[in-house]
């Protein structure tokens, strides 16, 4: 009976994610870009890397914001200290810099006073962020911290 295995052997029909050892959706991140018509054709490994990437900023975010409510002395974990933990760090501010920010926190902590399209303390309201034409640009293009938009030919 070489070729077959039993219930036991066999190791069953498992999704994207559980493959690719990741907690949010490969399948869904695959269906959101076939339907978005990014390109004409898209690689079986595209969406798995997408999501891990995806997957790492969520971390990362979240453990930054776990620490600032630890030093705030908050039990729970609200919009406000994942805001100020995003704007704090130097490579995801670069990141989030051209997305607006929430409607219930809209005003940034006094511990980032240096937050894009924000006054300085003391300022006078909040500045209108322009069009993403009129903000500098990183060398990857607009969005990209200038670490992740750098490439380097090599022959």
């Amino acid at each position: 009976m070489s070729g077959k295995r039993g219930r036991r052997g066999s190791p069953g029909r498992r999704s994207h994610t559980a493959r690719a050892e990741l907690s949010f959706s490969v399948s869904h991140m695959e269906r959101l870009l076939r339907e978005g018509h990014y390109a004409q054709r898209l690689s079986s490994s595209a969406p798995v890397y997408l999501v891990a990437i995806i997957q790492y900023l969520a971390a990362r975010v979240l453990e930054l914001a776990r620490h600032e409510a630890q030093n705030s002395s908050r039990r729970h974990l609200t919009p406000e200290p994942v805001d100020v933990a995003a704007r704090s760090n130097a490579l995801l501010r670069d990141l989030f810099r051209t997305i607006a920010p929430s409607p219930r926190w809209p005003w940034p902590s006094p511990s980032c006073p240096t937050t894009p399209g924000f006054p300085a303390p003391g300022g006078r309201g909040r500045q209108a962020p322009g069009p993403l034409t009129d903000q500098p640009h990183s060398p990857g293009g607009p969005g990209l911290p200038a670490a992740l938009g750098t490439v380097t030919a090599s022959q």
